[in-house]
């Protein structure tokens, strides 16, 4: 009999056995698996919990049912396309130039009714509307004066107080007053920004990597040099201190957690030799952790904060990703330049709004956050399983795919033939909304990627979007 433990659902425990097996082509595809009662019998578990466990892989699209004949295998890991290969992005400072391609993507980026592969953010019905509207209700009614005043600068205590206990999953040992709250994590990125640089300054940024980063760096007026990085591990730290050496480096702003595009995750030894780096050079290392939360996993990465000792990482996060985008709450960890940024806050708008600050808070209290993310990573999960094995389907085989152990986030590099802003315009026609690789980079680096979201649950209309992409794209081809 398999042994069991109580760490989780039984059927959960018994799903994660058999995808191991299917991982490690135990069990092939095409071979049949026990039968419910078999399995039930050799777990030691109920038949509900056998069918549970069945029914999980599934909708992982891992298994598949046969009428009469029973369950088999359908897919496993091993049919994952290549990897996307490293580009390597100019190696001078220069300036940013993405203003005019993101505004024209923005335009109808979230437009009504259709296939929306765009957005980087969760569907709504995974996340708990009905506990925030409660949350939100409680603050309205107990708040004082009503949320109507001005919350103090470094933002509402008790929500500092929830975002300090959230570092515990981290291993970060923060105090309350070691966080301000911010307007979402790009306004704690911003002001990071204005803090420890000046006009014409050069900031380092992995590449490709998420085009608001760009957006920020570019009102500013600063100027960059893009360190390659790779779909798996993350960053190049040689090339970062090749760069280093080369120039007059102020800032590095970077994502060693499910990066955005490229769901790549930094080893922890690479976070920690990252932060040896930029200790030495003096340098601050602006930290976007905003899906650091949503890992695949058994255990939440570490930030690369956990290894600073000099107050050189400048921590950013957010809830947008995990639990409200719209409310935007955000906040930053500044280490020693906490004053400046706190500053820096009340010059830019006072404070961030009272009533989301203070529902929030109460939410982390008394919603089940933690309950609520268990079940956000296992969807997410799924749904990654199951948008690549559609376009696996769908796309031409010589499409590459990233592999991302957390976030909701894929990143394709497809056939050279294919223009993906073209390739956008064509998808807009049928309905259907991507986000061209282009903008992840200052330059035309990525010139035939895109990147697909996974955040909306699997379904027929995302099933049909991805083949309608499919043909587009072997038509280009």
């Amino acid at each position: 009999m398999a042994k069991l433990n109580s760490d989780d659902h039984l059927y959960m425990q018994v799903s994660d056995g058999i995808e191991k097996m299917i991982e490690e082509e135990v069990l092939r595809i095409g071979d049949k698996l026990p039968s419910v009662r078999v399995l039930s019998e050799e777990y030691g578990i109920s038949m509900g919990t056998a069918f549970q466990a069945y029914y999980h892989l599934e909708g992982r699209g891992l298994i598949e049912a046969r009428p009469k004949s029973g369950y088999y295998v359908r897919f496993n890991h091993h049919r994952f396309p290549q990897l996307p290969n490293v580009q390597q992005p100019g190696t001078f400072s220069h300036e940013v130039s993405v203003k005019e391609m993101i505004a024209s993507i923005y335009i109808d980026i979230a437009a009504p009714g259709v296939t929306n592969f765009a957005l980087a953010v969760p569907d709504a019905s995974l996340l708990p509307a009905a506990k925030i509207n409660k949350s939100v209700v409680y603050a309205l009614r107990n708040s004082k004066d009503h949320c109507i005043g001005y919350e103090h600068t470094q933002g509402n205590p008790e929500l500092r107080k929830q975002v300090a206990k959230l570092a515990f999953n981290w291993g970060g040992k923060i105090k309350p007053d070691d966080v301000i709250i911010t307007s979402g994590c790009l306004e704690a990125i911003s002001i990071c920004l204005k803090a420890v640089t000046r006009y014409g300054d050069t900031v380092a940024v992995e590449c490709p990597t998420y085009f608001g980063i760009y957006q920020a760096i570019e009102s500013l007026g600063l100027k960059v040099v893009e360190i390659p990085a790779d779909p798996v591990t993350g960053l190049d730290l040689d090339q970062l201190q090749k760069a280093i050496k080369k120039f007059s480096i102020k800032a590095c702003v970077f994502v060693p957690n499910f990066n955005n595009p490229l769901g790549s995750c930094m080893p922890e030894e690479n976070k920690k030799k990252l932060v040896d780096i930029i200790t030495r050079s003096n340098i601050p290392l602006i930290e976007d952790d905003i899906y650091g939360e949503l890992y695949f996993g058994k255990t939440r990465p570490r930030p690369c904060k956990y290894y600073d000792t000099k107050g050189l990482v400048m921590h950013c996060c957010s809830l947008s990703k995990s639990l409200s985008p719209g409310y935007r709450i955000g906040w930053v960890l500044p280490g020693k330049f906490f004053d400046e940024v706190r500053q820096l806050k009340r010059i830019q708008n006072i404070s961030s709004p009272t009533l989301t600050q203070a529902a929030m808070a109460h939410y982390l209290v008394h919603g089940r956050y933690e309950y609520h993310l268990k079940n956000l990573r296992r969807a997410l999960h799924t749904q990654c399983l199951r948008y690549m094995q559609a376009i696996i389907k769908y796309f031409p085989e010589d499409t590459k795919v990233s592999r991302p152990h957390g976030g909701f986030i894929l990143w394709l590099e497809l056939n050279k033939k294919v223009d993906s802003f073209k390739l956008r315009a064509e998808a807009m026609k049928q309905g259907i909304s991507i986000v061209p690789g282009k903008i992840f980079s200052s330059g035309n680096t990525y010139a035939n990627c895109i990147r697909i979201c996974f955040g909306k649950p699997w379904n027929d209309d995302m099933d049909y979007g991805l083949m309608m992409l499919g043909k587009m794209i072997r038509k280009m081809i």
